[in-house]
């Protein structure tokens, strides 16, 4: 794809801060220009199909999500699993596949980078049942343009605010190298949801993407952690209305939740 190139995702990034902070309080917004208005429009391609409709399976609950981050620790040397934050990027990237992954296909990468075997007797089976409730939770959010709160962990040092959110852009970047055809859609339609989203990683690690670090540069900084937030699920909506356009009536793009109360674990 000319223009849009290809994201290097040797390095891991470090694991982020203990932090939780379900709500947003303000509504999904695109990045700010400095130029003139938005002008992209979704491609509407023939939607392939998702996983298909479940009872829907309760949202991981706090010490659910510690018991996963426990377990992703837990794999042997010399794998290298996702931490939390770079597991949800890369699920969502998963999920805006225009062609369905199948889990088979998918979840070797969360407990390797590199999508190798884990040794004989490594019993993966209460890690991958929590990883699939939250790919079953993006998927329903994603399916429906509901709004999603990513899992973006403040770092306990004062970090950049590209710094929080890399492991989660990371995982994207992962899912989306490993599974190239989201990147292989229209480019026009693809430019700035992904600017969006990858102007948080060094440019070094852009690999022929002179229009797309171009479209970076237009865009105004987030002014906090939450409105960075924001921008990156409003992108990824964005991304899901060119590989998974819905019925023109059906397209109804939700608001962020109101904040359910002080943040817990310091997560947005």
């Amino acid at each position: 794809m000319s223009g849009i190139g290809g994201v290097r995702c040797g390095r891991r990034p470090r694991r982020g801060g203990n932090a939780d902070n379900r709500g947003m309080s303000q509504h999904p917004r695109p990045p700010a220009r400095r130029g003139g208005p938005s002008t992209l429009r979704a491609a509407a391609p023939k939607s392939a199909p998702q996983p298909a409709a479940k009872p829907p399976a309760k949202p991981l609950s706090e010490a659910e999500m510690e018991r996963l981050e426990a377990l992703l620790d837990s794999v042997p040397a010399p794998l290298e699993s996702l931490d939390l934050g770079m597991l949800d990027g890369y699920l969502v990237g998963v999920l805006l596949q225009p062609k369905l992954i199948q889990a088979f296909q998918w979840l070797p990468f969360v407990l390797d980078s590199e999508g190798r075997k884990p040794p004989a007797g490594f019993d993966s089976r209460e890690l991958t049942e929590l990883v699939k409730r939250r790919h079953q939770e993006l998927n329903r959010a994603i399916t429906g343009r509901q709004w999603f709160d990513p899992w973006v962990f403040e770092l306990e040092d004062e970090a950049e605010l590209s710094e929080t959110l890399l492991p989660w852009v990371a995982g994207f970047a992962l899912a989306a190298e490993e599974f190239p055809d989201l990147m292989r859609q229209d480019a026009a339609s693809l430019l700035e949801p992904l600017a969006a989203i990858y102007r948080h990683l060094d440019p070094d690690d852009l690999e022929d993407a002179d229009e797309l670090l171009e479209e970076i540069e237009t865009l105004e900084p987030p002014a906090d952690l939450e409105e960075a937030v924001e921008s990156l699920v409003a992108a990824c909506l964005m991304l899901a209305d060119v590989t998974r356009p819905q019925q023109a009536e059906n397209a109804v793009r939700s608001k962020p939740p109101a904040r359910r109360g002080p943040p817990q674990r310091g997560r947005y």
